[in-house]
């Protein structure tokens, strides 16, 4: 009996997983980049950002704060097949105001701290990632809040009426 078209069968379904499981590389943030939810244009607001692909789509629909990137996550409503959201580390950020271009994380990965005095680039309270849970940790003892997984966020945390700070920042 003929083991080869077993060995090559098993080789095929180990390469088609590896197909399966390749994710779209983050792109670089640049002025032409619009959000998703406001259509404004995303470098002219302060905060971390999230990027997110969905399944047939070369370009990502932006987000002009994590906080919206991970409301159309955890939406019962949103449409398509996601493939990979994205945010920004803020550990590796310039500062608060200057989130980075091209520090992207796969927001799986991140450690996100929760109920800060943190605002977003849209005005509500947001959910800032880090890379590290020693940053994120940082991070909430200056500004309070507590550190959590993408897992642990609920949908309730990020899809939730939030009262809006509308204030522009000193520059």
């Amino acid at each position: 009996m003929m083991k080869w078209p077993l060995l090559v069968l098993a080789f095929l379904a180990g390469c088609n997983d590896e197909v399966s499981r390749a994710l779209p590389a983050p792109m670089t943030l640049n002025d032409e980049a619009a959000g998703y939810y406001c259509q404004m244009v995303i470098l002219e607001h302060q905060g971390p950002k999230a990027q997110l692909f969905l399944d047939g789509m070369i370009a990502p629909l932006w987000f002009s704060q994590v906080r919206d990137g991970l409301a159309y996550l955890k939406s019962p409503e949103q449409e398509g097949v996601i493939i990979v959201l994205y945010v920004n580390d803020m550990g590796a950020a310039i500062s608060y105001t200057e989130p980075g271009a091209d520090n992207w994380i796969n927001a799986q990965d991140a450690f996100y701290v929760v109920g800060s005095d943190a605002v977003g680039g849209m005005g509500a309270p947001e959910l800032v990632p880090f890379g590290t849970v020693e940053q994120a940790e940082e991070f909430a003892a200056v500004h309070g809040g507590s550190v959590q997984k993408l897992d642990e966020i609920s949908a309730e945390t990020v899809l939730s009426p939030v009262e809006l700070n509308l204030t522009i920042p000193e520059t």
